[in-house]
């Protein structure tokens, strides 16, 4: 007797083979590669500014986190500090308490930011965009107040000092110049960005989009939106936790500003400008919004934000989807769709 394949099985098969159609291309695109290789050039072309570029790399970090949220899973927050705070806090808690091995306290500070968002994730994957705001919002303030409220523990708004690095692997001393810094926030943004981009492009990355896209949908082909949701929330905030650590190491230097709504709002306007949905978008738009900060403060160190807010209205208004948008259109212009298609 013949075996003929059942009715069931024959459109799951057909499901798995259309669903691994639409995954995106994953392989390493020339310009990807290149974007890489200017952090490698700039250590050895920009020596005096290597403990900028490592801020910069932190804080795109920090605003890949958010992306992960915001960008693919529709999430608005206006409390994201709260996960970058209790990060930096962790690190430099462990720290001044005689736990400077730098690696095993960014995990630490991972864990920490991840159970406190798994947490929170349960009221703020119930609400509407409003409310998660607002729940975002809420914790992020009650938590900068409580750090503030706790001033024999964490400083408060005097800081949390005496932080006393140990050599990374055991080698390598964090030095003034920041070469180490450098280079350990170098390869903690691009490990954590391979293992990102690797689950935004998974079936689960893209489940998050027709979320963000159309999350009435979603339950009719059986995805769980809520546990979905509450997963990015998840790994968004453990993400943040080890920007924050990393900062807490590099500088040595905790200040109750990590956990302040300015910061939180400061990493909006990074996305907008770089452009939310492509993990990439974070970096550039850190680099931009920092390299602006430095350059136009010591322009105008009373008026800066003047240049800051005019560049973001012209971002929004001229280059829909922030820089990497404007560029993606403008691509489209120029080049035909026929050969668009060759090149994909």
């Amino acid at each position: 007797m013949s075996s003929v394949p059942s009715s069931s099985t024959h459109i799951k098969n057909t499901a798995m083979t259309t669903a691994s159609l639409h995954l995106p291309n994953d392989r390493w695109k020339p310009l990807e590669i290149i974007f890489w290789l200017l952090p490698v050039a700039a250590y050895f072309v920009f020596p005096d500014y290597l403990i900028l570029l490592s801020q910069i790399m932190i804080v795109g970090l920090f605003a890949v986190s958010l992306d992960l949220i915001l960008g693919y899973g529709g999430i608005v927050s206006l409390g994201h500090a709260a996960f970058f705070g209790l990060g930096a806090y962790t690190a430099g808690l462990l720290s001044v308490h005689g736990w400077g091995e730098p690696i095993s306290a960014v995990l630490l500070a991972a864990l920490v930011a991840a159970a406190f968002g798994y947490l929170i994730s349960f009221l703020v994957v119930r609400g509407n965009d409003l409310t998660r705001l607002m729940v975002t919002l809420g914790i992020g303030l009650m938590l900068f107040e409580a750090a503030n409220k706790a001033a024999f523990f964490t400083g408060g708004v005097d800081g949390l000092s005496g932080m006393v690095m140990g050599k990374l692997l055991g080698a390598f001393e964090f030095d003034l110049n920041g070469k180490v810094a450098y280079l350990y926030s170098f390869v903690v943004l691009f490990v954590l960005f391979v293992v990102l981009r690797r689950l935004v492009n998974s079936p689960f990355g893209l489940s998050l989009i027709g979320i963000r896209e159309g999350g009435r949908r979603m339950p009719a082909i059986g995805v769980n939106v809520n546990q979905r949701l509450r997963v990015i929330f998840t790994i968004s905030a453990a993400i943040a936790g080890v920007a924050g650590a990393l900062l807490a190491q590099t500088t040595q230097f905790v200040g109750l500003d990590v956990l302040g709504f300015p910061r939180s709002a400061e990493l909006l306007i990074i996305l907008v400008l770089g452009g939310t949905g492509r993990l990439y978008g974070g970096l550039v738009g850190a680099a931009i919004f920092m390299l602006a900060q430095d350059y136009l403060s010591g322009l105008d160190p009373a008026y800066w934000q003047f240049w800051i807010g005019l560049l973001l209205i012209i971002i929004v208004l001229f280059a829909r989807g922030g820089v990497l948008g404007g560029l993606a259109q403008l691509r489209d212009k120029l080049v035909p769709r026929g050969r668009k298609g060759e090149q994909a």
